[in-house]
């Protein structure tokens, strides 16, 4: 079916859906259903629509720049993990217990990770930790208005905004683009590496911010290395074929990279935060034919135990801000909210 005559059957489903956050929402503003403003400094990390948007991208960033100078604790819901209620992380915690983007970050940054379906509830085993971290980071907090954080960072994409986006089922948004307005931080990511002041500006136009709202742009980088648990290897020094195997959102910035400079690979594209199946690891394993193996570090912590280091790596990325000053301008303006 054509995509704009799927949308115009969907849109009416949209209208209701649109309703029922709209009240939603204005029951939280009005107080009629209470929000929780945590007293331990937090910043939270969200966004409008159903993945992509490079959240987790943002919360490594965040974990990066904080963890030398504050303690810090990370409530996130750990979605598709294969338990429920509130798990504090440990040492011998697996991906399936807790998630593949919250394994990520402890075995990435060994900072306190809590993961839990309500984060109010991790919010209280936090309240008992014998020494309270200095700071908290709550990933995927913006539809979880239980909780009011002091920093909210709300992220998009350069080629695909939410302001061009429809509400679900029609489009991908899980929340209304006014929802904007509780950001105080808005993230255009994944933007061009040679994105002019005049197209940020016609951008920032369109996202119509508040006056205390700050814009910042940036760009996914990749690594030249690839790396796994035991081992790093230049990403040039591979000359052959390799697969690739993907379970994220939009694999396409990796793909266009590896293109760009002329890899040779077989690309195996699953479902955002894909759990693997034993037929699917066999199917992986035929297509192998002796090559190795890359992924996103996301995805390395659900298929590292098929897989030995000599095989399987990941290609790390970074999170690098466009304007000369403006990641400067970007944490004096998140500390100052913080303090």
């Amino acid at each position: 079916m054509d995509m704009k005559l799927l949308q115009s059957v969907l849109f009416p489903f949209s209208l209701f859906y649109g309703t029922i956050i709209a009240l939603r929402n204005f029951m939280f503003d009005k107080g009629i259903l209470n929000s929780k403003i945590p007293k331990i400094p937090n910043v939270g990390v969200g966004n409008l629509s159903v993945g992509g948007t490079g959240k987790s991208v943002v919360i490594d960033y965040l974990i990066s720049i904080f963890k030398e100078k504050y303690s810090l604790a990370v409530i996130s819901r750990g979605y598709k993990r294969k338990t429920k209620g509130v798990i504090v992380a440990n040492s011998n915690s697996t991906v399936h217990e807790i998630g593949d983007e919250p394994y990520q970050f402890l075995s990435k940054h060994n900072v306190r990770i809590i993961v839990s379906e309500k984060r109010e509830r991790a919010l209280k085993v936090i309240s008992k930790f014998k020494k309270l971290p200095d700071i908290i980071l709550f990933d995927d907090i913006m539809q979880h208005r239980y909780i009011t954080p002091k920093c909210l960072i709300v992220t998009t994409t350069y080629s695909k905004p939410f302001f061009r986006d429809n509400l679900l089922p029609a489009g991908r948004l899980r929340e209304s683009p006014k929802q904007i307005k509780r950001a105080q931080i808005i993230l255009v990511n994944k933007c061009p590496n040679n994105l002019s002041m005049k197209d940020q500006t016609l951008f920032i136009n369109k996202i119509k911010p508040l006056a205390d709202n700050r814009v910042f742009f940036t760009t996914i980088a990749y690594e030249n290395n690839l790396k796994n648990n035991l081992k790093s290897i230049n990403l040039s020094s591979i000359k052959n074929s390799f697969l690739l195997i993907t379970g994220i959102a939009n694999p396409k910035y990796l793909v266009d990279f590896l293109n760009k400079n002329e890899f040779d690979f077989l690309h195996l594209k699953y479902s955002n935060h894909h759990n693997f199946k034993k037929n699917e690891i066999k199917e992986i394993k035929r297509e192998q034919k002796g090559r190795k193996i890359i992924t996103t570090e996301k995805d390395f912590g659900r298929l590292e135990s098929y897989f030995t280091s000599d095989e399987l790596f990941y290609l790390p990325i970074k999170l690098n801000f466009i304007g000369d000053g403006k990641e400067k301008q970007f944490k004096t303006y998140l500390e100052s909210l913080l303090i």
